[in-house]
């Protein structure tokens, strides 16, 4: 692998630059080290790509090892976007190890420091307890960027593109779940059906469903699992919860993953805003073993969903009976209160959107 590096990360490496030509841009990386939070991060850029991979709070012994813990981010990035396990390794044993050498033009140059722009923006969500940062990379990766010919590209999809070349298979390859969220009112009937990987946490289930329903997560939540129409386990978000223990086993949503519960039939209940009560019951309608999607997609829903802090669903119908009728002395009040939410209409293009865009 050609790691073609900044001035800074040579010394700080120690390094004499190596003289190499005609690597091939997908086994091409520029690389910088910058500080994010008061730790070392070393962010890598692939050539032809511009895919981003980030290691993030590096000590003096890290960078004695720099090259296992490429190999190693460069496999979890991919791992985690449920890339192929085989063309992972393929990519990696086709060019082992790896040479530095200096970047290679100041239009690269700019495209690091774009990436690297990209990554301090993500600054408050790096894991300190983590030297790979695949969200982060993740999070880069998605957003669009200019190329050389004048047109816009999204670096994953053209990183997976570029791995396409090397085999025959299907690049992605991840077990996903058909999902069907309803929100539960008696009068309306406001749902969705997703399809999401199985490997996500329940926390970034959480974030998948605030957008289908466009709630503004000002709120807390929680997850119930049932098993034999009994809850079976308890996800929640807040440490806090563990001090009101009750029969369900309990579990921080960042520590489990949807794939440990989720079977065809499974129902979980999701709760937001514990005062207004909004329940969503979430039904596992299939299980696709062999998915080549690895973000979540929204496939239909109707209606929308409620305004945030309305009042829980007795709110809900007050609310809409007095916007209903121009006459209403509080018409013009709940107007003003309701702002931007009262525009919000479900739309499966934005939604599919937003959610690509998170991912």
């Amino acid at each position: 692998m050609l790691i073609q590096c900044t001035k800074k990360l040579l010394d700080t490496l120690k390094k004499r630059p190596d003289h190499v030509e005609n690597v091939p841009p997908l086994y091409s990386w520029h690389a910088n080290l910058l500080t994010i939070n008061r730790r070392k991060t070393v962010v890598l850029m692939n050539d032809v790509s511009r895919y981003t991979v980030v290691l993030y709070g590096l000590k003096a012994a890290d960078f004695r090892k720099l090259d296992g813990l490429i190999a190693d981010a460069i496999r979890r990035r991919l791992s985690d976007a449920s890339v192929n396990p085989e063309i992972i390794e393929r990519y990696l044993s086709a060019s082992p190890g790896c040479v530095y050498a200096k970047t290679k033009n100041r239009a690269m140059v700019a495209r690091l420091n774009k990436a690297c722009e990209n990554v301090q923006f993500r600054g408050e969500v790096l894991d300190p307890n983590d030297l790979i940062q695949s969200a982060a990379g993740r999070g880069t990766s998605k957003i669009l960027v200019g190329n050389s010919s004048g047109d816009y590209i999204i670096p994953d999809e053209v990183m997976y593109k570029e791995l396409a070349k090397l085999t025959d298979q299907p690049v992605i390859q991840c077990r996903a779940a058909v999902i069907k969220a309803t929100l539960v009112l008696e009068n309306h009937d406001v749902w969705r059906r997703v399809v999401v990987p199985l490997d996500i946490t329940f926390r970034q289930l959480h974030r998948i469903l605030q957008v289908l329903f466009q709630w503004t997560d000002s709120h807390l939540h929680e997850f119930t699992v049932y098993k034999g129409g009994k809850p079976s386990a308890q996800l929640v978000c807040d440490k806090e919860a563990f001090d009101f223990p009750g029969n369900t086993p309990m579990f921080m949503e960042n520590d489990r993953l949807l794939s440990d519960f989720a079977r065809r039939g499974t129902r979980i209940i999701y709760t937001y805003d514990f005062g207004d009560g909004w329940d969503h019951v979430l039904k596992v309608e299939s299980i696709d073993e062999n998915s080549t999607k690895n973000v979540p997609v929204c496939l239909e829903g109707e209606e929308n969903t409620p305004p945030e802090d309305v009042g829980g669903e007795w709110g809900y119908e007050d609310y809409l009976k007095i916007m209903n009728d121009p006459t209403h002395p509080e018409h013009d009040e709940r107007v003003e209160w309701s702002g931007d939410q009262s525009d919000q209409i479900f739309d499966l293009d934005d939604v599919n959107f937003r959610l690509e865009t998170m991912f």
